[in-house]
């Protein structure tokens, strides 16, 4: 009895339910408030998401709007259903955070870290601003693009002829393109076609052809061929006279075509009044960007070279056999053209029939200059006898765009970056003499022109989105020191996001942007986690000697640093894990769309992992800078409460 009663002396005293619920409840306040206004700035940071239009547009909005969604129901969570679900889960007894072996080994190791840190200040903030400096070179050196290109695992083969190509030539050489595609071993189907379909909205002539070229799966291909090796292959291998080669993809041809009305990545639109002032000019302009690096598939819109079948009467020699030009119009409307004879019926489809000469008494020239007219006072009289029959020049297709006639100098990137590639195209433009006579100028579209408008919406909503995120941490901490101490994060996590897109050897582009977007999210979140607990750190120790620079030390603000950086060292590692987990997976994805998913989370890994260092290193010895300045110049600590 008496050993029971001594094991029993010794057991801790149990809180109380009231104590134990007003703990939950100030922990709560504490942390609540930050994480509360820390959800709000990562839905702010996505701001420039939505105001993205287009084909960007379409394709990032329903990711900011599933990301939002979430965001606005966890904020509300964490400040409701967070706090009730601890006091029912959070009972019993808990061990304290050293008695966890992994808290215990990251305090061993971080502890001398952030010791060595604030003793070595100047080197420490050495080290940080000439890695933040190196970044601006770094980004300056990257190419820019305005989206990933993503693999379609297919590829579409658009080669151009000469306008006047026959219905036979071009049967012919699809065939032969055909059979050369099918030969390489990589290719499973090959679909080609010339001309249009039967649809108003394909406005394609016969000398377009478009051949879809579907790839087996990569397990089956050649080894160390990629899909750059399979067209330069094909390329190589399909250099056919007359015919000019193009390389694009299905589907993003199509979103090219209805979006910009350019078919390749980039497209130069010449506008003006005279067709073949515009081929002029669309030579010159084919001739000056010939030889520039990246550029590939470079060739001229046609707007000349059609072939017309003109028939002209001969009034004098009309009147000479008694016949009208009446009767010559009906003559080669039958033999030509075709007279309508009936209708016919099948099903719910009505369908005109039209009679005319079959193909081998209309194939040629001669064929037609020999076409019968009968004359009542001659009898049976040639058409070359009344009428002048030849084939004229004219355009294969007008096109017009804003009330002007408009030619296209279109051509593909390739191992290049897009923007780079245009701005020396522009550059070399400008400065060669004579290439735009008085009344005609040029338009960059297609993949530029949608590369442009991305970089000018993100350029105008950047500010206005970093001046709601500043203001949103005011109203979290009341103090715009507080508030620039973790805004302060955001630069220096672009040096990993910076490092990390320029070592895997990404281009700029929307998808990076929206990425690093992403990032300044989580980068300020964690830093306000950070300044949660350094400022709790500071209250711990006015509450136990006062706030007074008499009776507060430099040793004693130091050592409350330490405490708050080390002791809360877990949730802050937790906060940066669990973003850093869910990311890493994707670097080894290898399906379709990683393409485009790549340049959004590789920002993120890398900043995510300087913007932590920075938080768990740097913002401790920027906090203690500044309380350092205030005990010096206030001669006390300003406290700033987050707990309400």
């Amino acid at each position: 009895m008496k050993w029971f009663k001594k094991r029993k002396d010794k057991r801790p005293e149990w809180i109380s339910e009231q104590e134990r619920l007003a703990i939950i409840e100030k922990s709560s306040k504490q942390v609540s408030r930050g994480v509360f206004f820390a959800t709000v700035i990562i839905i702010t940071s996505f701001l420039p998401v939505f105001m993205l239009t287009g084909q960007e547009g379409k394709l990032f909005h329903p990711l900011a709007y599933t990301k939002t969604f979430i965001l606005i129901v966890d904020a509300l969570l964490v400040i409701t259903l967070a706090p009730v679900l601890i006091s029912f889960i959070m009972k019993g007894k808990f061990r304290p955070d050293h008695a966890n072996p992994v808290n215990r080994i990251l305090e061993r190791v971080y502890e001398p870290v952030i010791r060595g840190v604030l003793k070595w200040r100047k080197t420490t903030l050495a080290i940080n601003i000439m890695a933040l400096l190196i970044t601006i070179p770094l980004l300056a050196s990257l190419g820019s693009e305005f989206m990933p290109p993503l693999d379609e695992q297919s590829i579409l083969f658009m080669p151009i002829t000469l306008p006047d190509i026959s219905n036979s030539e071009a049967k012919r050489i699809l065939q032969v393109q055909d059979k050369i595609i099918k030969s390489v071993p990589e290719v499973d189907k090959v679909l080609g076609k010339a001309g249009r379909a039967s649809t108003a909205t394909d406005n394609s002539p016969i000398s377009m052809i478009e051949t879809i070229i579907k790839l087996k799966p990569k397990s089956e291909w050649r080894a160390g061929i990629t899909k750059k090796d399979i067209i330069t292959e094909l390329d190589a291998k399909l250099q056919i006279p007359g015919v000019i080669n193009g390389w694009t993809q299905p589907i993003v041809n199509r979103i090219n075509m209805l979006s910009t009305g350019i078919r390749t990545d980039v497209g130069i639109k010449v506008y003006g009044q005279n067709l073949d002032t515009i081929a002029n000019v669309s030579e010159r302009v084919k001739k000056t960007l010939e030889g520039t690096a990246g550029i590939s598939d470079l060739y001229v819109e046609p707007v000349t070279g059609g072939k017309y079948l003109a028939i002209n009467p001969r009034r004098e020699d009309l009147s000479r056999y008694g016949l009208s030009v009446d009767d010559v119009n009906q003559a080669v409307e039958f033999a030509l053209g075709g007279s309508p004879i009936g209708n016919t019926i099948e099903g719910r489809k009505r369908f005109s029939i039209s009679v005319r000469l079959a193909q081998n008494y209309r194939n040629s020239v001669e064929t037609i200059k020999r076409l019968p007219l009968m004359s009542a006072s001659m009898g049976e009289v040639p058409l070359s006898a009344v009428a002048d029959v030849v084939f004229e020049n004219g355009p294969p297709m007008i096109a017009s765009e804003n009330a002007m006639l408009r030619g296209a100098v279109l051509f593909n990137v390739r191992d290049r970056d897009l923007g780079g590639t245009v701005q020396e195209a522009i550059e070399k433009i400008s400065k060669t003499n004579g290439v735009l006579p008085p009344g005609y100028y040029l338009e960059w579209s297609g993949q530029y022109e949608n590369l442009i408008r991305g970089q000018q919406t993100l350029l105008w909503i950047a500010p206005i989105v970093l001046l709601i995120i500043f203001f949103s941490l005011y109203f979290a901490f009341h103090s715009l020191r507080e508030a620039f101490l973790s805004l302060i994060t955001v630069p220096f996590a672009l040096i990993g996001g910076a490092y990390m897109i320029y070592f895997w050897g990404v281009n700029l582009s929307v998808a990076v942007a929206v990425g690093f977007i992403a990032l300044f999210g989580i980068a300020v979140e964690t830093g306000i986690v950070m300044v949660i607990y350094l400022n709790d750190a500071m209250q711990q120790l006015v509450n136990k000697k006062g706030n007074s620079g008499e009776s507060i030390t430099k040793e004693d603000l130091r050592e409350y640093v330490i405490h708050g950086a080390v002791k809360r060292l877990r949730p802050k590692l937790m906060t940066v894990c669990v973003s850093l987990f869910g990311l890493v997976p994707v670097l080894w994805a290898n399906g379709v769309g990683t393409d485009v998913m790549q340049p959004i989370v590789l920002p993120m890994i890398g900043g995510v992992l300087t913007s932590s260092t920075h938080i768990l290193l740097v913002t401790p010895l920027i906090f203690l800078m500044t309380k350092e300045y205030e005990l010096r110049k206030y001669g006390k600590l300003q406290i700033h409460d987050t707990q309400h």
